[in-house]
């Protein structure tokens, strides 16, 4: 459809440049949310007769820096949701096709993001092209890293670039180098060859407005904002193996929010960038933490990151309604806020606290689905029951309403309700999960029998049946040795550990040589607890082994049911802060095949990133990746949120524990670091079962600076829970 009238000037003899003007009512803006482009056609001629001709693509928008304020895009103040980007493929290093560059847009834009910077170079057209067609914001970037060029060469490059590029509506700002690596003499040339004259950055500077200083803290990134400026750091929150991007991110979001000086920023960095190394069979070579840095691996391997980034940053966020409200202590606020338990169900109702956190749409123009669903111990995912669509309603940008959804009335049958949000062009933006049911109401259906009850001591052990059902008990430390035919033991013990450094005491030992890899090892701080009762009580439908002890452990109670049923419940006391806690069986991890789970997954998760998991039936395969070095995920071993069940296959048959006590996290072994190991090693826990797991620090920060959620627990007195325990 064509808009606007044709236009004209003349051009004087000798010129090189031409300014041509006009004005095209009734166009449609361009944003990264609502990216309409137009094309226009020029034509030289000479007497009347077409010399040349160009036909480019382009999108109506204004850009404006307020002082101390905000980035305005066609008047409205955005904030930036962006990772840094470089051009890179395994195979091909940095020549990429056009299907690279498409590829690394869309999986840009799958989480959730608005921006991207070019670092540290310019990228190809073509990439700015799918930019400028599916909506991101660039931040274009002369050459560099940490040097400089001389204005000589520099100016010339300055030119090149934003005469190839000046008409992408995508580009809002120009870089002028990195880290230090800037020219000031280079500034002016951007302005003489921009006619839009663009803002220019000095990434890691304050500069024209912006504030971009680097890899701040959680409380230094509060300080930044108290200044003047727009504080926009050009990357943070630095990647590194399974640390950093999610990792922290919700904290330092919500935060950014709520400060009017804040304009978003730039995680770093997209992807690994590991060469494959025809010397090495084929292997990718991240060089140790060298290349390591991706939220994900280097053919887009989705990790953790990935899914954390696309919920933190969904620009529709929704809140069951009418739920009762908790005061939390900072540390707590980001566990409640990915909470999925509605705990009261009748004043729910269907109904959703919505917030548009887009800069442009209008809930109107996005949509809905539901789903009500089952599960089942069988099979992995979910039975759909029912399922049900509509329209979003009239709610403008930044704004919050409520959500009505459609249910059937006996909605309440069903375990879980599934919510998706989908964008104007039909896209997901997210999906959620939320449950009413309680632990127990969400355990499998097991068939109750009637078995016979033995029991014998045999020298330090003692044997118990239940049927067909065989438990046998170190009685000198009251642990289990094996039960049935697998080779579960050595528990359930009492499992602390805490970080080394002491930094979360503000106490930092300079004369001590090995102080930062302390920062990293987080020291087995159990203590020993010692048995000092061990007995078996019989009653009418049932045995109890009872072990108690002196220590942190207090009281393991082994009940063993006619039914068939066998209870576990543990009592331990912990006052103080700490880090991993929580009681652990060892099972040879060997023997081990997969784990089908009921809880949020698949990925695992660290007290500082638990957004991105849903609740659902996940099945992981057994796998041992390192990471940097190899890229399968999710990764088996690690911490899982929210579980009701976990089922193990083993070469020995198939181990079910249930969970009977909320809030509780699934330990599956101990995860592994990277090659150079800098974010953490963590004592072997084996099969576990914690109420604190420990956050996960990036590559520049240590883990008590990246938020509230990062910061040892503080536990006191007793805690207690109850599992269950069957095989086959």
């Amino acid at each position: 459809k064509k808009v606007g009238k044709s236009f004209s000037t003349p051009v004087r003899n000798g010129s090189d440049k031409v300014i041509i003007e006009t004005q095209v009512p009734g166009v449609k803006n361009w944003t990264a949310e609502t990216p309409n482009l137009y094309y226009v056609e020029f034509s030289l001629l000479y007497k009347g007769e077409v010399q040349h001709k160009v036909r480019q693509r382009f999108g109506f928008r204004t850009i404006e820096v307020r002082e101390n304020d905000g980035l305005y895009i066609n008047g409205e103040r955005i904030l930036v949701k962006g990772v840094n980007r470089h051009s890179f493929r395994p195979e091909t290093g940095r020549a990429l096709s056009y299907a690279d560059n498409l590829a690394d847009v869309k999986i840009i834009k799958e989480m959730n993001m608005n921006a991207v910077r070019m670092s540290h170079y310019p990228p190809d057209a073509i990439f700015l092209d799918y930019c400028d067609s599916l909506g991101l914001y660039v931040m274009n970037e002369l050459a560099g890293w940490h040097g400089k060029y001389d204005t000589e060469v520099g100016s010339k490059l300055v030119k090149e670039m934003i005469t190839r590029d000046v008409n992408h509506p995508s580009i809002i700002w120009w870089s002028n180098g990195n880290e230090g690596g800037f020219n000031y003499e280079l500034e002016p040339y951007f302005h003489e060859y921009d006619p839009q004259k663009r803002p220019v950055l000095y990434p890691w500077a304050n500069r024209n407005g912006f504030e971009t200083k680097h890899y701040r803290s959680y409380g230094e990134s509060q300080d930044f904002m108290r200044n003047p400026g727009i504080f926009m750091p050009t990357e943070f929150l630095h990647g590194l193996y399974d640390g950093g991007h999610g990792a922290g991110l919700w904290d330092m979001w919500e935060m950014q929010c709520r400060h009017p000086r804040n304009g978003g920023g730039f995680l770093w960095v997209f992807a690994d960038e590991g060469v494959m190394r025809s010397d090495m069979n084929g292997k990718i070579d991240n060089v140790g933490n060298y290349g390591a840095d991706g939220i994900v691996g280097p053919h887009h391997e989705k990790e953790g990151s990935f899914y954390t980034i696309r919920q933190v940053w969904s620009p529709i966020y929704l809140k069951p309604a009418n739920q009762p409200q908790v005061r939390l202590h900072r540390e707590e606020k980001m566990r409640a806020d990915q909470c999925s338990y509605i705990a009261d169900a009748d004043a729910f109702a269907g109904k959703f606290i919505v917030e548009n956190r887009y800069d442009f749409n209008n809930l109107k123009d996005c949509s809905f689905s539901w789903e009500l669903a089952n599960y089942s111990l069988d099979k992995a995912g979910h039975e759909v029951i029912a399922k049900g669509q509509q329209q979003g309603f009239d709610l403008p940008a930044r704004q919050n309403g409520e959500l009505a959804l459609k249910l059937p009335a006996n909605w309440k049958d069903a375990d879980a309700l599934y919510v998706t949000a989908y964008n104007p062009a039909g896209e997901s933006v997210y999906t959620w999960a939320w449950y009413w049911k309680s632990v127990e109401e969400l355990q499998p259906e097991t068939k109750a029998q009637d078995l016979a009850l033995f029991y014998e001591y045999q020298g330090d052990d003692l044997l118990v049946k239940a049927g067909d059902n065989k438990l046998v008990f170190n009685t000198k430390n009251g642990y289990l040795k094996s039960f049935n035919q697998f080779a579960l033991s050595n528990g359930p013990r009492f499992i602390a550990a805490r970080r080394g450094d002491r930094s979360q005491d503000v106490y930092y030992n300079h004369d001590d040589k090995t102080a930062r890899s302390k920062e990293r090892i987080y020291q087995d701080i159990s203590g020993t607890s010692t048995l000092t009762k061990f007995e078996v009580k019989e009653e009418a439908d049932k045995l109890i082994v009872s072990a108690t002890y002196w220590g942190q452990l207090q009281q393991v109670d082994w009940t063993i049911e006619k039914s068939g049923a066998i209870y576990i419940d543990y009592a331990y006391r912990w006052e103080g802060n700490i880090e991993l806690c929580g009681i652990c069986f060892d099972y040879p991890e060997e023997k081990m095949q997969s784990v089908r789970f009921l809880g949020k997954g698949p990925y695992r998760v660290w007290q500082n990133r638990m957004h991105g998991t849903v609740l659902d039936v996940w099945e992981n395969e057994y796998n041992d990746p390192i990471p940097g070095e190899s890229f399968t995920y999710p990764e088996f071993k690690g911490y899982f949120n929210d579980w009701k069940w976990a089922q193990f296959q083993t070469e020995e048959g198939q181990l079910l524990l249930q969970n009977h006590k909320a809030g509780t996290f699934l330990g599956v072994y101990t995860p592994r670091d990277g090659r150079d190991v800098l974010l953490y090693t963590l004592p072997q826990t084996g099969i576990a079962v914690f109420d604190v797991i420990p956050g996960v620090r990036n590559k520049v920060n240590s883990t008590d600076l990246v938020g509230p959620s990062s910061l040892p627990q503080w536990l006191e007195g007793v805690q207690k829970g109850r599992i269950q325990l069957s095989g086959k």
